[in-house]
């Protein structure tokens, strides 16, 4: 099951680059080192740590990999074509690239282009030798095509450069490619995205020395973590080091404060193993750094207290950015610059719902007052409009007007119209959601898989399903939930019983050392869990 879980995971992770290098030739220097420095600017980069290169032909994981990344990068070093594993990534690489539009960079090292274009030299003393061998007859013509096409592409080429100049300006490139194609991809799905970053540009006041915090606020579900996402993404190569902290109170229970702050440096100036005493380690680390900090969804003060208490640990021109659903959390910290995240109304919320109701920017002509009657019932909340959205999704117009009876019923009886979605799910699809809501938010995908998978469930189906519904999302192979989603889910196992003792999970540490005190477990659940 593990290796299932690995192989679907791989699908679902969206990676910026992928790496593909000869191991034996550039694994130990300039591929190890291109890779530090994609890393440390915050490059996800997929690289096949193992590159044992067996087998005829590419694994299943790393064919995922290349499919769900936006880029690839070819060291084409000279006993690249050697490898018929190397050989049948590039075909599919290219493959991806006539596909799926990825962005390709070739990058000739230690070799010449038209060495590779004209199957010379090493090159062509490598095809000759897979010529003879009766099982790569038929794949070396294709080989031949692949090198002829990746050395017709503009790429970088490694002769006579300064190789730590050139890895700078190959990382730098990526950089910005990254950038302009989150850009678009932020202009093109993100709705009302464009108006909101127009109106807290003023607040960010980017050309301005100083130092500020700017404060993001407003109830859960309004989307400050995806406004907040998309100033990260446009702005961030205005900086000199940057690091998005999603869900930062999740992030300080399980690392601590200390943790927390190696966290910051390790990502910001791409070093491991750091070992802090205090405070004084940011400032003197990041004082004269213009960096960029997004603590989202701060509700302990104690993050800003010990992350970003003083404009002085940053260098000039930083902004720190806080998002928030309680203003006191900005006040106490003197944060003058704050931004209300508004409600959706309107054409906004109507482009919303239609593109998950009807996967395009309007409504069917039939289904304009249904769609309108639905949206009145999330009070413009955007997280409901997508649930409620993806819910509709191909169902009939009686379909439609029985769920909008139905969610009007549980309004009028205080039931929160997210648990609709929750209902709509099957048995195992619930069992399913409430353990992600209980006690797997945050953590590793195939760590969940294995540990459901000992309770003979096969969870990686009811994970997509549960992803297609919008429910849960899948981040640097994390599972991941809205704060709202979780607290709806938990909310249902206590409902089922005031003693906990009866509930299906407990997850409290209060109610766990009430329970085992008191040897009370009498819940005739299939699967029950403490987690601590």
């Amino acid at each position: 099951m593990a290796s299932a879980a690995a192989s679907s995971s791989s699908s679902q992770r969206r990676y910026d680059v992928f790496l593909s290098f000869r191991g034996e030739d550039t694994r130990n220097n300039f591929t190890a080192h291109l890779l530090k420095e994609l890393r440390t600017k915050g490059i996800d980069t997929f690289i096949d740590e193992e590159r044992l290169e067996t087998g005829q032909v590419i694994s299943p994981a790393l064919v995922a990999a290349i499919e769900s990344s936006k880029l690839s990068i070819i060291v084409l070093s000279e006993n690249y074509a050697s490898s018929r594993w190397c050989l049948e990534e590039l075909v599919k690489i290219l493959e991806c690239k006539r596909t799926r539009g990825q962005r390709v960079l070739p990058i000739f090292y230690d070799v010449d282009p038209s060495d590779v274009r004209n199957h010379r030299g090493k090159f062509g003393e490598a095809l000759a030798k897979h010529d003879v061998n009766l099982r790569n007859m038929d794949r070396v013509p294709i080989w031949r095509v692949a090198l002829t096409e990746v050395a017709n592409l503009s790429g970088r080429d490694s002769r006579n450069k300064n190789e730590a100049t050139f890895i700078e300006e190959i990382a730098s490139f990526i950089f910005h490619e990254k950038i302009n194609m989150a850009q678009s991809d932020t202009a093109e799905d993100l709705v009302g995205i464009d108006s909101r970053l127009c109106e807290i540009e003023p607040l960010l006041c980017l050309k301005a020395a100083d130092v500020r915090i700017i404060g993001i606020w407003g109830m859960s579900g309004i989307g400050k973590t995806t406004l907040a996402g998309a100033i990260f993404e446009r702005f961030r190569n205005q900086f000199e080091g940057c690091v998005f902290f999603e869900n930062v109170g999740t992030e300080l229970e399980r690392e601590g404060i200390e943790g927390l702050q190696e966290k910051l440096l390790s990502k910001i100036l791409g070093l491991k193993n750091l070992s802090l005493t205090g405070r004084p380690s940011i400032k003197a680390a990041l004082g004269s750094k213009k960096v960029l900090i997004v603590l989202d969804n701060v509700k302990d003060q104690m993050i800003i207290e010990k992350i970003a208490k003083k404009r002085d640990w940053f260098g000039v021109g930083s902004r720190i950015i806080i998002t928030t659903t309680n203003k006191n959390v900005l006040r106490t910290h003197e944060v003058k610059e704050i931004y209300e995240v508004k409600k959706f109304d309107g054409d906004e919320a109507m482009k919303l719902f239609s593109r998950y109701a009807f996967k395009q920017d309007h409504p069917r002509k039939d289904f304009v007052e249904l769609s309108k009657s639905i949206i009145a019932c999330t009070h413009g909340l955007p997280l409901a409009i997508k649930l409620l959205g993806d819910l509709l999704f191909e169902k009939s117009k009686h379909e439609w007007e029985s769920k909008l009876d139905k969610l009007n019923k549980d309004l009028k009886l205080g039931i929160n119209c997210l648990q609709m979605s929750y209902n709509e799910l099957n048995d195992d699809e619930q069992c399913l959601f409430l353990d992600i809501a209980c006690f797997f938010k945050g953590e590793d995908i195939d760590y969940v898989a294995k540990i459901l998978d000992n309770h003979n469930r096969c969870p990686i189906d009811g994970i997509h399903a549960l992803v297609d519904k919008s429910l849960i999302t899948i981040s640097g192979n994390k599972l991941q939930m809205h704060d709202l989603l979780q607290e709806m889910g938990r909310e249902v196992v206590c409902q089922k019983s005031q003693e906990p003792g009866k509930r299906t999970r407990l997850w409290k540490h209060e109610d766990i050392s009430l329970v085992l005190k008191n040897n009370k477990v009498t819940t005739k659940s299939k699967y029950f869990s403490f987690h601590t």
